[in-house]
């Protein structure tokens, strides 16, 4: 079973489609640590992480995780070792704080993008996590929490996701009038 993240805005599972949001400057398959995009290919997802003292653990297939106040994952580049992994939050070390103020990682599933052999620096902390106003991510893809929780009812843990490569149509109607002059995009 693979999730689908078919363009800046859909995101479709078996005959599921559900409005998503992602990077704030689209995807791209040359990630870097802080450039806002959600990057390109084929990847495995990780556990459930979930906030207990506000919901309740959902109906999943995946291992649930509840979020303690000293988890946080990994994004300073000078620490290798802990880079893009999940790790008991050091004052020191920089990291994105999993039990977060607001409600956006109420539920999260890290994306398995740059994670078997890490390499600092080609970006860190790509979840799946909840959204209510679909305003762009910092590079990750973000839901509705209605659709996230029918999307833990039909994942598995073997689910992949695959995002696509897509550009903004404001760079894309050049490109096309480009490709197709005496197209109707053209006219």
């Amino acid at each position: 079973m693979t999730i689908l993240v078919k363009n800046k805005h859909t995101l479709q599972l078996d005959e599921f489609k559900f409005k998503c949001c992602i990077g704030k400057n689209g995807s791209s398959k040359n990630k870097e640590e802080g450039d806002k995009k959600t990057p390109k290919g084929i990847f495995e997802i990780e556990n459930l992480y979930f906030r207990q003292d506000r919901k309740k653990k959902p109906f999943t297939l995946l291992k649930c995780i509840k979020i303690k106040k000293n988890m946080g994952w990994c994004n300073d580049v000078r620490f290798t070792q802990k880079y893009n992994k999940l790790f008991k939050i050091k004052k020191k070390i920089k990291h994105e704080k999993l039990k977060r103020k607001d409600y956006k990682y109420d539920y999260l599933i890290p994306v398995k993008y740059n994670f078997k052999k890490t390499v600092a620096g080609l970006g860190s902390c790509i979840f799946i996590h909840l959204t209510r106003d679909y305003k762009p991510t910092a590079g990750c893809i973000a839901l509705r929490e209605k659709d996230f929780l029918i999307m833990l009812k039909i994942i598995k843990k073997n689910t992949k996701i695959k995002i696509y490569w897509f550009l903004f149509p404001k760079i894309l109607d050049p490109i096309l009038i480009k490709l197709a002059p005496n197209s109707i995009a053209s006219k």
